[in-house]
């Protein structure tokens, strides 16, 4: 894997380490702040479905973590494709049914560090 890639690889996977965070440790307390659709009122009553949905995030980011530290060329490239096929469709998911931030949060820098590891 060459370098902008490997760097776009790691700024999709620190942004779902953050999401975990969010979502798992900080859901009644900073999570507000960045949700702002969410009434209020909601935050308790959903925290943990929230800290399950972290916990996805958290695979995702242990799967991408895991494609820099592959020093097989083939399956490195195989593990890094998946795992940013897997955040594409999520972000995708997520912007058609929760909000279309997602999609720019989530979904296009992972396309972009997909395209870059094609070129």
């Amino acid at each position: 894997m060459h370098l902008p890639a490997e760097i776009f690889i790691g700024i999709v996977a620190m942004i779902h380490i953050y999401i975990l965070w969010l979502e798992m440790f900080a859901w009644t307390t900073s999570a507000p702040k960045v949700f702002k659709t969410i009434p209020k009122d909601l935050f308790v009553p959903t925290k943990t479905l929230a800290a399950n949905q972290g916990l996805y995030n958290g695979f995702l980011a242990a799967g991408l973590i895991w494609s820099l530290c592959i020093n097989d060329r083939q399956w490195q490239l195989y593990v890094a494709v998946f795992f940013l096929t897997c955040v594409i469709i999520a972000g995708i998911y997520g912007a058609a049914t929760a909000s279309k931030k997602i999609l720019y949060v989530q979904s296009i820098p992972a396309l972009v560090a997909l395209i870059l590891l094609h070129l």
